[in-house]
């Protein structure tokens, strides 16, 4: 027989019915088969290479905001509770430490999980790595000036030459968008602003970690990896706020995190590797602009930031900016 866990949480479930079951412990059973179930997903027409549009239909005349400053600061000493009030707990919950409703009799419902499991060992979790010093919370952010040329986006320096230069995909679908089209052209004789951000919540939490691993401690290995995960992104979050008010952009923003989390918001922040900017390798490009080894922060040749608990992205101040796959 082969089973599927759908994440780690499940696993442990799973092994434990299973090991239950191999030590003959009464009334023992593995969890039931669920039915399969397939969906398909619809065809998109794609439009031909050949007649692609060279920009989408995305306003070309947006306000540009003036920055406070160009270049690129530091900043350190972060208290864990100004970000953590921008934690997903519903991420954290249910993708990261895998409380989910169970079916049938006795099952309890999410909202009664939060209340028994979620709620207490997340206070528990965040007064420890607080009373234990285990977060080095840093960010290195910047604006720079930057034009676009078709699909690249040209980050400049301050007499204007290129400085990077970075290539997004366009939609073959829909509106046929690209990360470039929210910027001034070159053509427009106009200079546009582009911000970028790198956050980390510094190596401690990794080593902590790989200390429960290294004890078998899976569980408590499981959630407190999963909580830095999700600390790196309120973190990422909460400057992100900062970024949208010094570029003027922070009347736009919902008065709830969820609102926040569903980007009710002017100056979208796209991550890299995700669909609008798929391209790993920009990483570099980024490095080279913030320096993050100031926050302890490096690249991997694989691309990969360590220490894990770090993000980093792009922001766009114009309006139109939202999620898309490309």
């Amino acid at each position: 027989m082969v089973r599927y866990a759908r994440d780690a949480f499940e696993g442990l479930r799973l092994m434990d019915a299973f090991m239950a079951v191999k030590r003959g412990k009464a009334g023992a059973t593995l969890p039931e088969l669920r039915t399969r179930r397939v969906t398909s997903a619809a065809r998109l027409r794609l439009t031909e290479p050949e007649v692609m549009p060279a920009r989408s239909d995305v306003a070309a005349d947006a306000p540009v905001p003036a920055p406070p400053f160009l270049g690129e600061r530091v900043v350190k000493g972060i208290q864990l509770a100004d970000y953590a009030a921008f934690l997903d707990e519903r991420a954290t919950f249910m993708g990261q430490w895998g409380l989910k409703p169970t079916r049938g009799a006795g099952g309890r419902s999410y909202e009664e999980l939060v209340e028994a499991e979620g709620l207490p060992r997340l206070r528990m979790w965040l007064d420890r790595i607080q009373a234990e010093g285990l977060v080095e919370a840093g960010v290195v952010y910047g604006y720079f000036p930057a034009v676009s040329e078709g699909d690249d986006l040209v980050v400049l320096d301050d007499d204007g030459r290129e400085r990077e230069r970075f290539s997004f995909p366009r939609q073959r679908h829909d509106r046929h968008l690209c990360l470039a089209d929210f910027f001034r052209s070159r053509e427009s004789g106009e200079t546009d602003v582009v911000g970028f951000q790198l956050v980390t919540v510094g190596s401690r939490l990794s080593e902590a970690t790989a200390e429960l691993f290294a004890k078998n401690a899976y569980r408590d290995y499981l959630e407190l990896h999963g909580l830095s995960v999700q600390l790196a992104e309120a973190l990422a979050e909460y400057w992100h706020q900062r970024v949208r008010g010094e570029l003027g952009l922070g009347g736009d923003d919902p008065g709830d995190l969820d609102g926040l989390l569903k980007v009710r918001y002017r100056g979208c922040r796209y991550a890299f590797g995700y669909p609008a900017c798929p391209n790993l390798e920009d990483r570099a490009k980024v490095i080279r602009l913030l320096d993050p080894e100031r926050i302890g922060v490096t690249l991997s040749e694989e691309f990969q930031l360590a220490p894990e608990q770090s993000t980093d992205a792009l922001i766009v101040h114009h309006p139109e900016a939202k999620y898309f796959s490309a």
